[in-house]
């Protein structure tokens, strides 16, 4: 009798070791399967996003092209009774190839549009930040209008390369 009460605890034991390797075993077998799914799907969807935001970041991102027109623009300004003179130099930026062809085209017909913009100016204002982002609006302006008028894409900003008040 001794000996099968001594054998009775070790089965017992024997017994709850079984019970918990097998709950361990099937906790983890949920586990890594839900994991697995998880990893899955996400995998394929974030291949997707991938491909999506890749291609819309690759149309998105055009790189800026310019065109420096080589001659200054040089008017002179009345002020006060004396003369000023103004003197540019401008660059025009464009995503799209075909709009800066068609002002290198039509530059003749732009210049003299700019000129006049810029001989029709006010010495005071020019010397104000105000004043220059004003008079590039009017020659972005002036630009796009020529190139609409010609059938041509419009640009997307003018620059100032220089810009000198005397």
């Amino acid at each position: 009798m001794a000996e099968n009460s001594e054998q009775a605890p070790a089965g017992k034991k024997g017994k709850l070791k079984l019970i918990i390797g097998l709950v361990v075993i099937i906790v983890l077998a949920v586990a890594l399967s839900v994991a697995g799914t998880l990893w899955f799907l996400k995998s394929d969807d974030g291949a997707a996003q991938e491909d999506d935001s890749e291609a819309a970041a690759e149309e998105a991102f055009t790189p800026s092209l310019y065109y420096s027109i080589d001659k200054p623009f040089i008017v002179t300004l009345s002020t006060d009774g004396r003369q000023r003179y103004m003197q540019i130099f401008v660059a025009l930026q464009s995503r799209n190839q075909a709009a800066l062809d068609a002002a290198q085209t039509h530059m003749p017909l732009i210049r003299s549009r700019l000129l006049t913009l810029f001989g029709a100016q006010d010495f005071q204002a020019m010397q104000t930040p105000e004043g220059k982002q004003k008079l590039l609006d009017e020659a972005l302006a002036t630009v796009n209008t020529v190139l609409e008028q010609e059938s041509a894409e419009p640009i997307d900003s003018i620059l100032f390369e220089n810009f000198v008040l005397q």
